[in-house]
């Protein structure tokens, strides 16, 4: 898509950047990164992101294909910018033992099936919802937000395999999970068929591990911090 860049984001992105360093990161990554720092005002997402670029690019040439996008909620729903969002949770009905959340996942799977790209900002059993299904998304964007399940389900979508975006901590919530996958619409697709696959980086360490660092995938920690704190 193309869009106009009003001057106060444009000035926005200038100190993000003066105060978070971001230019190490892949294209995608950074993108997402940005953009959810951007959204929520808080540099410490730069620590706190999971993200693995190879995905970012699958995902992206789905969604720029005109794959189906889900939202959890209507807050990320109206948040999504350049794409309409199936969102069923005004048809959803609560039962024993399955949330509102949970069974708006289950409708809506039902109508755009596996190749969605599925963005969770509000509630945590709509993640593991989704999980329950053994859907196969292009890309889940789980970023709930909670004291209450939001860090288990981020994790159990890791553990899970499937392509990502998450986050370690607790915070989360509908405006940074639709930053996220606005940070991919406004990416246009490549001019040029691509060339090597880029490595698949994290820019978030896993609890209990030393401090924050960017690297790729799969590699040990690195010997010194590499990426800003908060």
């Amino acid at each position: 898509m193309t869009r106009t860049v009003h001057p106060i984001e444009e000035e926005s992105y200038r100190r993000l950047r003066a105060r978070v360093d971001t230019a190490h990161l892949p294209p995608l990554t950074r993108a997402v990164v940005e953009r959810v720092i951007h959204s929520s005002a808080d540099p410490a997402y730069a620590g706190d992101l999971v993200c693995d670029e190879t995905a970012l690019r699958a995902a992206h040439a789905a969604l720029h294909a005109g794959a189906p996008v889900v939202a959890d909620v209507e807050m990320v729903a109206a948040g999504i910018t350049a794409r309409r969002a199936v969102c069923r949770l005004r048809d959803a009905v609560a039962a024993p033992g399955l949330t509102r959340s949970a069974a708006a996942v289950r409708l809506a799977y039902g109508e755009v099936g596996d190749g969605a790209v599925w963005v969770v900002g509000c509630a945590p059993t709509a993640l593991e919802a989704l999980l329950a299904l053994g859907a196969a998304p292009a890309l889940v964007i789980g970023l709930p937000v909670g004291f209450v399940g939001a860090v288990e389900s981020k994790a159990a979508l890791r553990a899970a395999g499937l392509p990502a975006i998450s986050n370690v901590s607790e915070k989360g919530g509908s405006a940074v999970a639709a930053a996220a996958l606005n940070a991919l619409l406004y990416e246009p697709p490549p001019a040029a068929a691509p060339g090597a696959p880029a490595a698949a980086y994290r820019t978030a360490t896993e609890p209990g591990a030393p401090s924050p660092v960017t690297r790729p995938a799969g590699h040990a920690p690195a010997a010194r911090r590499t990426s800003p704190g908060p």
